[in-house]
């Protein structure tokens, strides 16, 4: 009697995208080891222990270290989605043409597109996995509820894979790359919740902070981490990554059909 046929589980054409892509991982996975893991943790060593030996009080009672590890852990989440979610899509279009030779074979656009994020998606969890790991031996983590900062950075991968995948196939030169990461990531990194409070910040700058996914992200995954609630709704957070993740998943099937589709 076959054990085919029915019994087999259905080929979903994402997936085969994603192989290709682990696939590539295996080769060059020791390259990313640093920007992706090393550079975090000595962030923690560097600000955590370095910086927070000078603030005695901490941040609201919380010692500085532990204070700072959740918005590492979403602003590094950050980093390493939009590093792979610029030139990576930029050369598949541009260079090697990797998205053309996908659509030459019974691929969809849409399964080119979710097969890629769904790789994006996997290096942050893994990235932040093992970063989590690091933060509990050193003791930054304060509740169980830490293994929730898990989906909440894999909603804030795809909030910012979704645009930055339609920008990356909408440029004409990889200098706009940098410039996203320039005058975007970097800011964002700065002023949004992640080395210290918001509140700190003039009213414009503070509510320009509230506008970006990161501050959200960071607000849950401070509220996981410490064990306590977020300032803000924890479903407001969600459906506003909710709301940049919908949106850019649009912005970046408009752009892929726009340039694979003859």
């Amino acid at each position: 009697m076959s054990v085919t046929g029915s019994a087999r589980l259905p080929w979903v054409p994402a997936w085969a995208v994603f192989e290709h892509y682990l696939v590539g991982l295996r080769r060059t996975w020791r390259a990313g080891v640093f920007s992706s893991f090393l550079l975090p943790t000595l962030t923690v060593l560097g600000f955590g222990f370095g910086v927070g030996a000078y603030i005695d009080q901490g941040v609201g009672g919380v010692r500085y270290l532990d204070w700072l590890v959740p918005g590492l852990i979403a602003s590094t989440a950050l980093q390493v989605t939009v590093g792979d979610s610029t030139w990576p899509v930029f050369s598949n279009f541009q260079w090697v043409k990797t998205y053309f030779a996908q659509s030459a074979s019974p691929l969809r656009v849409g399964d080119i597109l979710a097969g890629h994020l769904a790789f994006v998606l996997f290096r942050v969890l893994t990235t932040i996995a093992a970063f989590l790991l690091v933060t509990g031996l050193f003791g930054a983590l304060r509740s169980p509820w830490a293994v929730a900062t898990l989906p909440v950075v894999a909603l804030l991968g795809l909030a910012a894979a979704a645009p930055t995948f339609a920008f990356a196939a909408s440029v004409s030169s990889d200098s706009w790359l940098a410039m996203l990461f320039r005058f975007a990531v970097i800011p964002m990194t700065l002023f949004a919740g992640v080395f210290f409070p918001v509140e700190s910040l003039p009213d414009a700058l503070r509510w320009l902070a509230y506008a970006t996914p990161l501050w959200h992200a960071v607000d849950l995954c401070r509220a996981a981490t410490l064990g306590v609630g977020p300032q803000w709704s924890a479903v407001g957070h969600l459906l506003y990554l909710a709301a940049w993740a919908v949106a850019g998943w649009l912005l970046a099937l408009h752009a892929f059909r726009r340039k694979l589709v003859v």
